[in-house]
């Protein structure tokens, strides 16, 4: 007895997405437009510049707006690619100026990426690298939420253009720039998507397009220390580390991945950051908890672990969320805290949370939008 499938109704496979040239680096749109045929190889490198200028210098979303292509070539880059930006799911504006945004890239694929004015040198943003996170850090209102998967440079790079738009910061100012710093502290550990964010810095940067330089993009790290030299080498970002301990066994705790690279071998790893110098300093990011890590003690513990690496130290008081057990420490002692550091030789600013009524603050950012499906899904399963 034989058996014959019938396929005759079985779907056809979805069309493929049209490729986003935002998120292409240089050469990846050379390639990508003698690949599509917009144009012979000896004119690519030309074209591509063209583009490149309109995508990331003045912001356009429309082929049509390129005044200096060809409209024939328009319409086939119309027909062949995308310049469409994420949808904006939810956008808040804390009453401190902060503008935090939900933005879904794809179906269940949504991150959030946060405005801070009046830091750095005129306001940074702080972009996000995964969809969730893996690291599961115990004061963490992030790593609360499971890892999806790694954003691609062109959902990184669509974070920065998202809020340009609303900064009305087109085309790329030389000066008087409204967001003037990147932050990769957002959602997700950056050194588990390299690939993707030296890409996305390598676009970030470029002079001919948003030009920020590579000493205003900082990459934030908890400490995936083979990844650290390859960082310093691809992208010349400056480093941060989220640290929080200065011990093994409490950091463990607070920091589960210190289980796989203990302080020493992170510290070795910093030191050997290329390109590290006083002129490029690396950034602690220290979270002021209650009675876990803020007394006298650890502070100048901290001074010694750090012993002869060109640093500052960022105290950063906790910010709270729904469901934590852990509580911020008391102004006094983060003040003392800070006196010691600075005492011996270490920039020490304390953060002023920004955002907080928005859960834009560090250590917040998680999707709103999973907890509301989620509630939905119960008063839909409530209701049946």
């Amino acid at each position: 007895m034989s058996i014959t499938l019938d396929l005759s109704r079985t779907s056809a496979p979805a069309p493929r997405a049209p490729v986003n040239l935002s998120g292409l680096t240089r050469e990846g749109l050379r390639q990508a437009l003698i690949d599509a045929d917009i144009c012979p190889p000896e004119k690519a490198r030309m074209r591509a510049s063209q583009v490149w200028g309109w995508i990331h210098h003045f912001g356009v979303t429309d082929f049509a707006a390129m005044s200096n292509v060809a409209r024939d070539t328009q319409s086939k880059l119309a027909a062949a690619f995308t310049l469409a930006r994420p949808e904006i799911v939810e956008r808040q504006v804390s009453k401190d100026g902060t503008r935090k945004w939900l933005i879904r890239t794809a179906p269940g694929i949504e991150v959030e990426a946060v405005y801070i004015p009046d830091v750095g040198r005129a306001g940074a943003l702080c972009v996000s690298s995964q969809v969730g996170c893996t690291l599961n850090c115990t004061f963490c209102h992030t790593g609360t939420q499971a890892l999806v998967r790694n954003l691609t440079a062109a959902e990184i790079v669509a974070q920065v253009q998202v809020a340009r738009d609303d900064l009305e910061e087109w085309p790329s100012p030389r000066e008087d720039r409204r967001l003037s710093n990147i932050v990769f502290m957002g959602m997700g550990e950056p050194l588990y998507n390299l690939d993707h964010v030296s890409d996305a810095i390598d676009i970030i940067s470029d002079n001919e397009g948003i030009a920020l330089s590579r000493r205003r993009i900082t990459v934030s790290t908890s400490g995936v220390v083979p990844m650290l030299e390859p960082l310093g080498t691809r992208t010349q970002a400056m480093l941060a580390i989220s640290l929080h301990a200065t011990n093994d066994a409490l950091r463990d705790v607070l920091v589960p991945l210190n289980r796989k690279y203990d302080l020493a071998q992170l510290m070795d790893g910093i030191r050997a950051y290329p390109g590290i110098s006083n002129a490029r300093r690396v950034t602690f990011e220290y979270v002021m908890l209650k009675g876990i890590n803020d007394s006298p003690d650890e502070a100048r513990a901290l001074v010694k672990l750090i012993e002869g690496i060109p640093a500052k130290v960022n105290l950063i008081p906790f910010n709270p969320w729904p469901g934590t057990d852990y509580e911020c420490s008391d102004w006094k002692t983060i003040e003392r805290f800070a006196a010691i550091l600075n005492k011996a030789g270490y920039a020490s600013p304390i953060r002023t949370p920004r955002g907080r009524d928005i859960l834009a603050a560090c250590g917040q950012l998680k999707s709103e939008s999973e907890k509301v499906r989620a509630s939905v899904r119960r008063a839909e399963q409530a209701a049946a």
